[in-house]
């Protein structure tokens, strides 16, 4: 049984783990990657940056899109504090993003924008995340034996931090992860 609109399905996502995600969903896609440069206004607070930068992500394909396809583009973004925390420069910065988040709780926000040659809709969903208060030693393991820099927060949910740090989480995991794939699955299906 086919349960999906018959879309040619395009991810415009570098992510391994939206790909993995998309996939999990039983989807056929293909991965397109086209360079935008990832800003947005400074009047946009909370959910309004990663909806914004996931409709961003769509505009360099928007001219090439046939009547069959539709195009999956996606932001994922940390608050802590209404402070939003990107992905860290490097490694002193990821350290300190951890020290910030340890003990606290924050929210996971990702914007998903789904666009066809005659229709685009946005959305997002949220995720509350508690740390535990991360000790020094815990960190620097975490960031000498995984890749913390291509992460928002500079953390992955579903890597040894996230076993062994996250304490409580309300909504959904996989957007934490990076894409809310229960959200997604509804929005396909009445797209």
């Amino acid at each position: 049984m086919k349960w999906f609109p018959d879309y040619n399905y395009i991810l415009a996502s570098k992510s391994p783990r939206r790909q993995e995600l998309l996939e999990s969903l039983g989807i056929t896609f293909q991965v397109k990657i086209k360079s935008v440069e990832e800003k947005y206004p400074d009047h946009l607070k909370g959910e309004a940056i990663p909806e914004y930068l996931a409709k961003l992500k769509s505009f360099p394909f928007l001219n090439e899109l046939s009547d069959r396809d539709l195009l999956i583009t996606a932001d994922t973004v940390v608050f802590l504090e209404d402070e939003l925390l990107g992905k860290p420069g490097d490694l002193a910065e990821a350290a300190f993003m951890l020290h910030k988040l340890g003990g606290k709780e924050h929210q996971v926000i990702s914007g998903v924008c789904l666009t066809s040659s005659v229709k685009q809709i946005v959305f997002h969903a949220v995720t509350n995340v508690l740390f535990k208060k991360l000790r020094e030693e815990e960190i620097q393991y975490y960031l000498s034996a995984f890749q913390p820099l291509d992460k928002a927060g500079a953390y992955g949910i579903q890597e040894w931090i996230g076993n062994i740090g996250i304490t409580h989480i309300e909504g959904s995991f996989y957007n934490v992860m990076g894409l809310p794939v229960q959200k997604l699955y509804e929005e396909i299906l009445t797209f």
